[in-house]
């Protein structure tokens, strides 16, 4: 509750990562704002487009918008989550393009092990080492 930078001031989070991680972009002067977007806000489709992939935040600094998933390190390499970043990926490939033709930023995707989400931390620090390369 009380958060400033967020789109809203109350959210519900999934786990003590998830939390976690609300307070380093709520500490981080580099963070303009960010979200937990609600189920289905975003269309992006994996298992051969049987599953919706919902990211667990969307995060706005001056020169990008993430989209970021924290997952347990024991599950980040699983085929699930691979497929799910392709996905991901796809989708913020598309993104930064019309950014790029309409003069916005661009988007990128970011994966980051639970074990890496510690308060003391900068969003930055978090986004250099586990952005995941575009496609």
């Amino acid at each position: 509750m009380g958060f400033k930078r967020a789109c809203h001031d109350k959210y519900k989070f999934d786990s003590k990562t998830e939390k976690d991680f609300s307070i380093i972009l709520e500490q981080d002067d580099d963070v303009l704002k960010w979200l937990r977007p609600a189920e289905g806000q975003f269309e992006i489709w994996w298992a051969h487009n049987s599953k919706r992939y919902n990211p667990d935040f969307v995060v706005e600094t001056k020169d990008v918008i993430c989209m970021v998933e924290t997952k347990m390190r024991k599950d980040v390499d699983s085929s699930d989550v691979s497929e799910k970043a392709k996905a991901a990926l796809h989708y913020t490939t598309n993104a930064s393009r019309f950014a790029a033709e309409n003069g916005k930023k661009p988007w990128k995707y970011v994966l980051i092990p639970h074990d890496a989400v510690l308060v003391n931390m900068s969003f930055a620090s978090l986004m250099r080492q586990y952005e995941v390369p575009a496609i």
